[in-house]
């Protein structure tokens, strides 16, 4: 087999810098046709940068990118598409409002006589769904699809491009495990029909389930590529972080107290309704929050910090009913909420460091009655010491860093008010090993100091490892409350799907 028909993509000697930070060092990579390649590296160790050279978003400053042995010179992502590279990011860009059935065809709207053909276009867009065994109405609107629906639809456009090479971006992070099972499968089927695949994660039993090949990324360099079956999980964080991790969690040592805050008979007005939900959480315990995709899991903590509206029940913390009428009365009665969704509910896309992380203690950055640009500084790199974000300064855009440094940045926006009550939807979502690792022992010893802590995490391993208690949510009822460490998947598992 000639060296031309072997690889699918061939990255030589690639390198970009931005000013003096040297994004990416004299990056080799070689994806074989009919493959999955594992991508693996630290926030902000060049991955997306990587990515963004190939699809031509970003201009590289040396090396050379071929496709099916033919140099890689797009103008950007619509070019590359139409040329068979397609990219699935983590944060889907996609017209919400429009049909699946535009989404699929936008860009490339087939026509009759001058007119675009809507019959063509469904029945093409029927039998790409029938041969990937998906079960979607390609009339559905995409606002009214869950993440992991609108995901799978992403896929669907990239195959009907008849992508050579797909990139899949954290595929999984919105993902149940049976959607999981499901992408995998699709995967798969797509690898023996000899597409290629370059699959971003960080979730390392994903890398050894699906990819036939790891490449690992530090600091902008290549340090690490083998086959998966010839490494393991202690090497590729070694290579990752640059130094071992004895344990995937740091121990779970907090002492939790008396109850500080009760749930009781909980219901919402407005659908998605929540059930009469109670329970109750103890001042210094983390307590974790399971269930699959649409269990309510989010929907209950965004109705602890005022967002949804109560139908009956009640939320009482320290002996205190509360009654929050939006996110402002959580937030001066010291409650912190980091939302699932990032990029929409999170963060200011728009603004810098500063702006992003001082957002929400203002009162804190003032001398006299006027805001200290000094003191909104001083706390931003506080924050950015604190959190290790990787980035240039405090005036860094927050759109410029990858999307674990985002996480960061609005982790510590919230640290700034040193708050009781901390609501985490997903903390760790999109996040490299050690920084995990980082903030799980943040949590831990927010926990030590008294703090209160509720973690909604879609992995179990995590909702098992940093957790005194948990909370297992199901079709929008309470289901079951076990302690941690008398529990194990199989019953968190079987409580999930009680109201099924």
């Amino acid at each position: 087999m000639t060296k031309e028909n072997e690889y699918i993509l061939e990255i030589e000697k690639l390198s970009k810098s931005f000013g003096k930070n040297h994004v990416l060092k004299n990056i080799h990579l070689k994806v074989r046709k009919g493959s999955v390649m594992g991508l693996m590296g630290e926030n902000g160790a060049g991955k997306s940068t990587m990515m963004k050279c190939l699809f031509g978003i970003y201009a590289k400053d040396d090396g050379t990118i071929l496709v099916d042995g033919r140099p890689a010179e797009y103008s950007g992502p619509k070019d590359a598409l139409e040329n068979g590279v397609a990219m699935v990011h983590q944060e889907l860009n996609q017209c919400l409002d429009r049909t699946v059935l535009d989404n699929m065809w936008l860009g490339k709207y087939a026509t009759k006589f001058g007119v675009i053909d809507e019959n063509h276009m469904l029945n093409e867009t029927k039998n790409l769904f029938a041969r990937l065994d998906m079960v979607v109405n390609p009339k559905q609107k995409m606002r009214t699809m869950s993440v992991s629906q609108r995901q799978m639809v992403e896929i669907a456009k990239a195959v009907s491009y008849n992508a050579k090479i797909i990139v899949l971006d954290e595929p999984t992070s919105s993902l149940t495990e049976r959607e999981v099972r499901k992408l995998f499968s699709i995967v798969s089927n797509l690898r023996d029909q000899g597409v290629s695949f370059v699959y971003i994660s960080h979730k390392m039993d994903e890398i050894f389930e699906i990819c036939d090949e790891v490449s690992v990324l530090r600091d902008g360099e290549m340090i690490l590529t083998k086959k998966t079956s010839e490494t393991n999980m202690n090497e590729l964080i070694s290579a990752m972080v640059g130094r071992s991790l004895d344990q995937r969690f740091p121990p779970v040592d907090n002492n939790p107290g008396d109850v500080i805050f009760e749930v009781k008979n909980l219901s919402t007005l407005y659908e998605p309704h929540l059930q009469d939900i109670s329970f109750t959480v103890k001042k210094g315990e983390i307590f974790g929050i399971y269930g699959l995709v649409g269990a309510g899991r989010s929907e209950l903590l965004e109705t602890i910090f005022g967002l949804r509206s109560i139908k009956s029940g009640k939320i009482i913390y320290e002996g205190k009913e509360l009654r929050f009428k939006d996110a402002k009365d959580a937030i001066d009665y010291n409650f912190a909420f980091v939302t699932e969704e990032r990029k929409q509910t999170g963060m200011f896309g728009k603004g810098d460091l500063i702006f992003n992380t001082t957002i929400v203690s203002l009162d804190k950055c003032k001398t006299a009655f006027y805001l200290d640009n000094r003191k909104m500084r001083d706390a931003t790199v506080r924050e950015i010491v604190t959190m290790h974000t990787k980035c240039m300064g405090p005036t860094d855009s927050i759109s410029s860093l990858s999307g674990g440094n985002q996480q960061k940045v609005i982790i510590g926006k919230w640290l700034e008010r040193d708050p009781e009550l901390f609501l985490l939807d997903e903390p760790t979502r999109g996040i490299d090993v050690g920084a995990k690792y980082e903030i799980y022992q943040l949590i831990i010893d927010m926990a030590k100091r008294g703090k209160t802590c509720i973690v909604v995490s879609s992995e179990m391993p995590e909702i098992l490892g940093i957790t005194n208690r948990i909370a297992v949510m199901s079709n929008y009822h309470l289901a079951g409350i076990v302690n941690t460490k008398e529990t194990n998947q199989e019953e968190l598992l079987r409580l999930s799907a009680k109201y099924l």
